[in-house]
């Protein structure tokens, strides 16, 4: 991953271009993907808590339907990739953004991995409910 400092906001992207990023729905009212899809996951608000498809805890190296921690979670990620994450998440929220970003991770079963991550808020009545999106193994590009 190349430095992002300062964080490049070309990452980021208004809600309304959501369309063009992915259609998302609600993850548990769509159906289950095939293998080697993108991971469809969710992080509600208030608590953190974390809602993924399989193919998402396929990418962190967890065990399917395992209960996972958000601050578990993040520590598998790379440092540089770790923080550039939690600015863009962090503009995200405070400017009601999506944002896209590629990502090196440290899977809990060992080695690395790159991974795509697309996320946008998702407000209800005027207020932020939770942060969702796609998650995919770019890790090809990257070898």
């Amino acid at each position: 991953m190349l430095p992002t400092e300062p964080l490049a906001l070309h990452h980021s992207w208004p809600l309304e271009d959501r369309s063009m990023r992915f259609d998302l729905g609600r993850i548990d009212d769509l159906p289950p993907l095939p293998p080697g899809m993108p991971g469809r996951w969710r992080c509600e608000f208030p608590g953190d808590r974390l809602i993924w498809s399989d193919g998402v805890y396929d990418l962190f190296g967890l065990p399917r339907g395992a209960r996972v921690a958000r601050d578990e979670v993040v520590r598998l990620y790379a440092e540089g990739s770790r923080a550039a994450m939690e600015r863009l998440r962090a503009h995200a929220l405070k400017h009601r953004r999506g944002f896209t970003l590629d990502v090196e991770l440290r899977p809990a079963n060992g080695g690395a991995r790159w991974m795509r991550l697309i996320a946008a808020p998702h407000y209800h009545d005027g207020a932020i409910v939770a942060i969702e999106g796609l998650k995919l193994d770019v890790s090809a590009l990257y070898r």
